[in-house]
């Protein structure tokens, strides 16, 4: 236990540019790649990795702190502190068994490869934190660490078939054959999905409205620089900040607009012939055989109606944290509600209005969740003394990673009738989402 903890924590340590880089490379190797192509490509990709962690570091800085701001503006104190996905990390690698997530993952990977249910192979391991919280709060619900495993091994199952009809989508979005996104994130598009259909019903909301298509319709206020200027001024103005701050504010937004879309081209450069070489080896071998390589979700972070609708619904996640009864969480270090844009933007296919919409209409979700599990999250931190909570004190996570599923899960593996039955509703949602996007898939293919 202590060599496969050590071996684990020595992965986590080398970090993800470090890491994934070295991983692609032994894959571009095993595809028959020559050396210098393959060392070439995963260096490429180790430096776009770091160039989208710092730029996304730079926009949750310089954003976060305005919206920081706009919260502390209201002048509403809220009884539990919002610590964001960083705390929320830091407790869940406290937790002692955290390191055998990291096995199940690779395992149940291997089995589903093995017996054709997925086509992905997710080397994304620094998310595996997701299925270790998961895993820890069924624990402390249950009092059982093996229904803790089971339901780290059922996030990994969901991610992986979800990634499998998110692939072509992800190709299309950066333009990187053969790579998708199986995270965690992505999950709440399942309950997404049906607003999603009843907005595709009005005329209005079926029309494209990505960035592409922004620019086209009103010119030069769609262009990325324009249009983070203007939204990061708007930003600062409404944070309190002066106009010089603000103006800055708006530099530094349309900085990161302009440049996010120029790093995510090194995605495209890096990943591109590793992807070829897999696909003409799996050709070669196996016929028509293809798979995908699951990567995190900062390969989405050039697609600027990401950070867009972020930003626009900053504002309303504030307004509902002080008018909706009962909740107990200010947004402030979890305000950057990255949890549901990135299902959003693959649910949409970059649809900036109605990413827009899903993330209004969810704010709620989130907000009730954080509240509902913050006595949870606060024993656990206290337990793990990971962070310094007072007795009189309680945490939480404002933007709380796939609530609906998380709370679910928790309480159908308590025995809970209701939550059982409202489980398997999202079930046969997630299965309804699947064949949609496998249908769309097919279409798309047939035309192409």
């Amino acid at each position: 236990m202590e060599f496969l903890e050590t071996i684990v924590q020595y992965v986590l340590d080398l970090g993800a540019p470090v890491f994934v880089p070295l991983i692609m490379l032994i894959i571009g190797l095993s595809m028959r790649m020559k050396f210098k192509d393959a060392f070439t490509a995963a260096l490429t990709l180790g430096v776009a990795f770091t160039g989208m962690g710092i730029l996304i570091e730079f926009m949750m800085t310089s954003m976060g702190g305005a919206a920081e701001s706009m919260a502390a503006n209201t002048g509403i104190s809220l009884p539990a502190v919002d610590i964001g996905w960083p705390g929320m990390a830091s407790i869940s690698w406290a937790w002692p068994y955290a390191f055998v997530l990291f096995p199940i993952q690779i395992i149940v990977n291997i089995l589903m490869l093995v017996t054709k249910q997925t086509k992905t192979l997710n080397v994304d391991m620094w998310n595996v934190w997701n299925k270790i919280f998961t895993a820890v709060l069924i624990a402390y619900f249950t009092g059982s660490i093996w229904l803790g495993f089971l339901a780290g091994a059922i996030i990994v199952f969901l991610e992986l078939k979800l990634g499998d009809v998110f692939a072509p989508e992800v190709e299309r979005l950066t333009g990187i054959p053969g790579v998708t996104v199986p995270h965690f994130i992505a999950l709440i598009a399942v309950i997404l999905y049906p607003i999603d259909e009843l907005l595709k019903k009005i005329p209005f909301f079926r029309k494209e409205f990505d960035a592409e298509a922004l620019r086209n319709k009103i010119g030069i206020f769609g262009e990325n620089s324009v249009m983070g200027g203007i939204i990061g001024v708007l930003l600062g103005f409404a944070g309190g900040y002066s106009v010089s701050e603000a103006l800055t504010l708006g530099v530094q937004a349309a900085t990161a607009l302009v440049l996010f879309p120029m790093v995510s081209k090194l995605f495209s450069k890096a990943l591109s012939p590793i992807s070829d070489a897999v696909s003409e080896f799996m050709r070669q071998k196996y016929g028509n055989s293809e798979i995908f390589i699951g990567l995190d979700w900062p390969i989405l972070g050039g697609r600027n109606e990401l950070w867009v609708a972020v930003i626009i619904t900053i504002p309303f996640l504030l307004f509902f944290s002080v008018i909706l009864p009962g909740n107990i969480v200010l947004p402030f270090a979890g305000i950057i509600n990255l949890s549901f844009v990135v299902g959003a933007l693959l649910l949409t296919n970059g649809n900036l209005v109605r990413m827009i919409i899903h993330g209004i209409i969810t704010a709620p979700l989130f907000l009730y969740a954080a509240t509902y599990f913050a006595p949870y999250i606060t024993r656990l931190g206290q337990e793990t003394g990971t962070i310094g909570v007072e007795s009189n004190e309680m945490i939480s996570w404002s933007t709380f990673e796939g609530p609906d599923l998380r709370y679910l899960i928790a309480n159908s593996f308590n025995g809970d009738i209701v939550a059982i039955i409202l489980f398997v509703g999202w079930l046969v949602l997630f299965y309804l989402l699947l064949k949609n996007r496998q249908k769309r898939n097919e279409r798309l293919s047939e035309e192409n």
